[in-house]
């Protein structure tokens, strides 16, 4: 059964697998932007911190008995930090996607997705019908236009900090746009918050921009945060509707307490620590710029590859080296890329030693 498709994915060099990377690898594949997911100093706060509190499972959803207080004082954290009303924690930054998605959009609204935004956003747009219009990938003025012909009770435009794959910033003007026409935006910032801004808090700190009440992020604690789970920040209205409204949070087992214990003990050491952080992106984002003459905003770098088999011929040939890098293929991707985080547990030169590899090889 599905053996037919399973020998068309690996004819044409699409096939996965789960595997076990040999831990020695430095890791520049994952999302562990600050290098926090193997701090073990962290994780001994976590558990000390667990140790203060109840110990327990999530056991049930937040709805009957799973709601903790490290839960709260998380949420309490995350919304006082970035200046919203409230945050709500949830299992994954997928189910967080689905819940916003499918519980905002009610009859008579529209949604405005980014064509690049991520597969769960778009899963979710699935459930909608014709409530949902996708805009060209960061383009304002396909939005306007979009905006002004598809007019609704609601206009929602959903867009992502930093793009997980090009790592292209979510330009400011589609912030203004939406300000200007009175929209409610849905801002992932999976990829941009512990990234972006003096602060590390993300994209709307690096624009400099104003929360207000129709502002909602949300993101996960599975990247920057070192972390498992994910969390929204809202109005409290909103996040009151969506305690009620959205399915992902009322029929789901509440987030695990250790995980939340643990991005909390993080985002606490990330607002310590954020100068230190801010030198040590800049100085990779500048390697970058200085091996591959680009500008690198975020700490994903993609370089294009000419087909599915040298991606992972050179994949292959970096692990030889001692380097770990993504190859991401379709349909993640359009074209397949070797994707390079810039990983501040990695040094700055096997950094430039890995895109230097990369760039010397990429054409066969």
């Amino acid at each position: 059964m599905y053996k037919n498709e399973l020998k068309a994915l690996k004819k044409a060099g699409r096939f996965r697998e789960r595997k076990v990377f040999d831990v020695r690898l430095d890791d520049l594949a994952s999302n562990d932007y600050l290098g926090l997911s193997t701090n073990k100093k962290q994780f001994k706060k976590a558990v000390k911190l667990i140790n203060e509190y109840t110990v327990q499972s999530s056991k049930a959803s937040m709805l009957v008995n799973g709601y903790h207080p490290i839960h709260r004082i998380f949420e309490l954290e995350m919304a006082e930090q970035n200046g919203f009303e409230e945050g709500l924690v949830v299992g994954s930054g997928f189910l967080a996607n689905m819940a916003l998605i499918e519980s905002l959009v009610r009859k008579g609204d529209m949604l405005f997705m980014d064509e690049e935004y991520h597969a769960s956003g778009v899963m979710a747009s699935q459930l909608l019908g014709d409530r949902v219009v996708t805009f060209t990938h960061n383009d304002v003025d396909d939005l306007k236009s979009k905006l002004a012909k598809y007019p609704a009770k609601r206009q929602i435009i959903a867009v992502e900090g930093v793009y997980s794959m090009g790592g292209d910033l979510c330009k400011k003007e589609i912030f203004d746009l939406a300000d200007k026409t009175k929209a409610l935006m849905i801002v992932d910032e999976a990829h941009s918050a512990g990234v972006l801004g003096l602060k590390l808090l993300g994209i709307f700190e690096y624009y400099g921009i104003k929360i207000n009440e129709r502002h909602i992020k949300m993101g996960t604690l599975g990247k920057a945060y070192g972390s498992y789970g994910a969390y929204i920040l809202a109005s409290k209205t909103v996040v009151s509707f969506l305690v009620n409204r959205a399915k992902p949070i009322i029929y789901s087992t509440a987030p695990s307490v250790f995980d939340t214990a643990l991005a909390l003990v993080n985002i606490k050491y990330i607002r310590k620590n954020d100068s230190k952080l801010n030198r040590e992106i800049l100085e990779r984002q500048m390697a970058v710029r200085k091996q591959l003459d680009i500008i690198c905003h975020s700490l994903i770098v993609p370089i294009e590859m000419p087909d599915n088999e040298h991606t992972q011929y050179m994949q292959k040939g970096l692990m030889s080296q001692g380097y770990l890098v993504g190859a991401i293929r379709q349909p993640t991707v359009k074209k397949p890329i070797m994707r390079v985080i810039l990983n501040l547990s990695v040094s700055t030169k096997k950094i430039r030693h890995v895109l230097a590899l990369i760039s010397h090889n990429k054409v066969q």
